[in-house]
């Protein structure tokens, strides 16, 4: 299903895709850290090329196994991307993972893949709903590949940023301006601002594109779904945490996940969405730990990791509990709480979406956890 919000729901052509995202791309609020270098760990690792095959500043794609490729974007380059994908390949058949912020980023992640093959795409799945993995979707649709998701991303897609679409920006932004008025203290009150920057970005985003709709929903009552691509086998399976539409796309006999936002590395947990679940989010962490110790994992954001980026992960979630809870005992509330972690010293070059949308509401996600017990 290819569909605009807008009253047109004809085609674009590849140009006026592309003029579209050029209309956001002087976005800046973002906080746009340079990408870190490919860890040392995986100069060893004869699975994973020292070299991109291809670098465009904003994203670039380097292998990763037999077949097996991610595309890893550098926001402080450019925002085409945004998020990490990738795409695999096997003798029959090719799967394109994530659609990205852009058609522009989208149609740079298809061109890559078909200098290598030129075989038949199965299709393209996102991992999960969010702007900054579906808002080029509509590449896609106009090159006629299907596209596969979570079976609630289409609703949730509409839900979240259908609405926004041709509304007035004043308007949007009128609710979460009136926080920064009222915040209680300067630490609330530079929170709060982060907060408007960051959700005036992502209503731009959205109303620089068309919306484009999975035509493959996946029933998580069924998976995991085994993916046969020719000598190269994937399980695309689901898992609690981030979004409540969450799925990864793993290849075991390889050791290589492809874990969308599941997984951020060097990076704090963005927790805002209604239906993020902390406990749940943990509970991953431990079964992506529990996987072979020498498994690559592509992260949502960050450059490719390893074990010790899972454990980074969950070690961050285990501060921010940590802290939570002796705010909790001590009878802090929970909107006070929420701008009163303190982030310690060995987690200073972590990087943070947007305090409200990660720490604050990761805390206040905690709060909840906790009363309901």
């Amino acid at each position: 299903m290819f569909t605009s919000c807008s009253s047109s729901t004809g085609l674009f052509s590849r140009r006026d895709f592309l003029g579209r995202a050029s209309q956001w791309s002087a976005l800046t609020a973002y906080q746009l850290l340079p990408l870190p270098a490919l860890a040392e760990s995986f100069a060893a690792d004869s699975r994973v090329a020292q070299a991109p095959i291809v670098d465009k500043g904003f994203a670039s794609v380097r292998k990763i196994g037999d077949g097996l490729y991610a595309t890893i974007s550098d926001t402080s380059k450019g925002l085409q991307t945004m998020c990490n994908g990738g795409f695999l390949f096997g003798k029959d058949a090719a799967l394109l993972i994530e659609g990205f912020v852009s058609p522009a980023g989208a149609s740079f992640h298809h061109e890559t893949l078909r200098t290598l093959s030129q075989g038949p795409i199965m299709g393209a799945l996102d991992t999960h709903y969010h702007f900054d993995h579906v808002t080029g979707n509509a590449f896609y649709g106009a090159n006629g590949i299907s596209l596969w998701a979570h079976a609630a991303v289409s609703k949730r897609i509409f839900d979240s940023y259908g609405a926004m679409q041709g509304m007035d920006k004043a308007a949007f932004l009128r609710p979460l301006e009136g926080r920064v008025k009222n915040a209680r203290s300067e630490v609330a009150r530079k929170h709060a601002a982060e907060l408007v920057a960051t959700m005036g970005n992502i209503f731009g985003a959205v109303n620089s594109t068309v919306l484009g709709f999975p035509n493959r929903p996946l029933d998580p009552a069924k998976l995991p779904v085994k993916l046969d691509l020719g000598g190269l086998t994937a399980l695309v399976e689901t898992y609690p945490g981030h979004s409540g539409t969450d799925l990864i796309v793993r290849v075991p006999e390889q050791n290589v996940v492809y874990a969308g936002d599941l997984l951020f590395n060097h990076m704090y947990p963005v927790t805002f969405d209604e239906q993020a679940t902390v406990s749940g989010w943990r509970s991953t962490l431990k079964t992506f730990l529990s996987w072979d110790k020498d498994t690559i994992f592509v992260p949502g954001h960050g450059q490719i990791a390893g074990r010790d980026g899972v454990q980074l992960f969950a070690d961050l979630f285990d501060d921010i509990a940590a802290q939570a809870e002796k705010m909790y005992q001590s009878g802090v509330p929970a909107e006070d709480a929420a701008d009163q972690y303190v982030v310690p010293d060995k987690f200073k070059d972590v990087a943070i979406f947007a305090w409200h949308l990660s720490i604050g509401a990761t805390i206040l996600k905690l709060y909840k956890e906790w009363g309901a017990k």
